[in-house]
């Protein structure tokens, strides 16, 4: 990330705040519905597992592994505070199969990249107090 324009901040709400609140600090956490213990990604007010009318979660540390299920290579940018070219993957979570998660790969876009491959979170400062999820290769960075 350059000294320029931060990319648009995360607005977190009654639901998300415990994530982004953890990210800031770099823990990696994932929702659990009380209810059912079943993580969400995001969660909402609603569990997406158990339809529970009135959903409570509590926010967890969270195995910080993934398998990549797909990508693509950015190259332009219609926000401002964005580098192009940069590499998304989409990330099924070790720490809930069913999960996925989409996040900036620090290795780069020139990363040479297979389906499968193991990455772990990292985290992108952003703007002062202010994390976003990434991902790494593992073994590589």
């Amino acid at each position: 990330m350059t000294d320029r324009e931060h990319p648009p901040l995360p607005a977190p709400d009654e639901q998300s705040s415990g994530f982004w609140s953890a990210a800031a600090d770099h823990e990696f956490v994932l929702a659990r519905c009380t209810h059912c213990g079943r993580a969400s990604h995001p969660p909402g007010v609603v569990c997406a597992h158990c339809l529970h009318p009135d959903a409570r979660f509590e926010f967890a540390p969270a195995e910080r592994g993934g398998t990549v299920r797909s990508w693509i290579v950015i190259r332009d940018s219609f926000l401002p505070g964005f580098e192009v070219p940069y590499l998304l993957v989409d990330v099924e979570l070790d720490a809930d199969p069913e999960l996925r998660l989409i996040g900036r790969l620090v290795d780069g876009p020139a990363a040479e990249l297979q389906f499968g491959d193991r990455v772990t979170t990292v985290f992108d400062d952003i703007a002062p107090g202010v994390s976003v999820p990434a991902f790494a290769l593992e073994g590589r960075s």
